[in-house]
């Protein structure tokens, strides 16, 4: 039986597709990821998400939450910037840290947040992936209305 890529791909090089995965959306298709990096039960968990969307499991689960509720987000990501990748001694696990920059279509707002995720690959799927994010300012960058920014760069009267 001869492999994919993606099925012999460990962490990192999986990682790496989920990056270039973020930055190509458009925003309209809020998956963010591709279902092919996802495993069919694969388990995601935002721990410090609001009650009711803190896990997904399976795929399917995943996907039907990001072409529903995680559409309204909306959000183009213009960068994606690695701060820091741990390798741990599971060589199906990794930690990295990243900082997201993107901006609201609907508001024109761009901001920032930094995320943590642990990633757990298992034959070149993503199997399970645990992220920490800063739902302050994820929050505080979906609900600002548009008219901040003008007052944010006008001069002191």
């Amino acid at each position: 039986m001869t492999r994919t890529t993606t099925e012999t791909a460990g962490p990192l090089a999986i990682y790496a597709r989920m990056q270039e995965a973020v930055l190509n959306g458009d925003g309209a298709d809020a998956t963010l990821l591709p279902a092919e990096l996802l495993a069919e039960d694969v388990v995601v968990e935002t721990p410090f998400a609001p009650p009711g969307m803190q896990r997904y499991e399976g795929r399917e689960a995943w996907l039907s939450y990001y072409r529903t509720g995680g559409a309204g987000l909306l959000v183009r990501f213009e960068q994606f910037r690695e701060l820091t990748t741990h390798q741990t001694d599971d060589p199906e696990a990794i930690v990295v840290e990243y900082e997201l920059t993107g901006t609201v279509i609907a508001t024109g707002i761009q901001a920032s947040v930094t995320c943590i995720a642990v990633l757990r690959i298992r034959d070149g799927l993503i199997k399970h992936w645990r992220e920490y994010q800063d739902i302050p300012a994820i929050t505080e960058a979906l609900t600002r209305p548009p008219q901040d920014l003008a007052g944010a760069d006008a001069p002191a009267q």
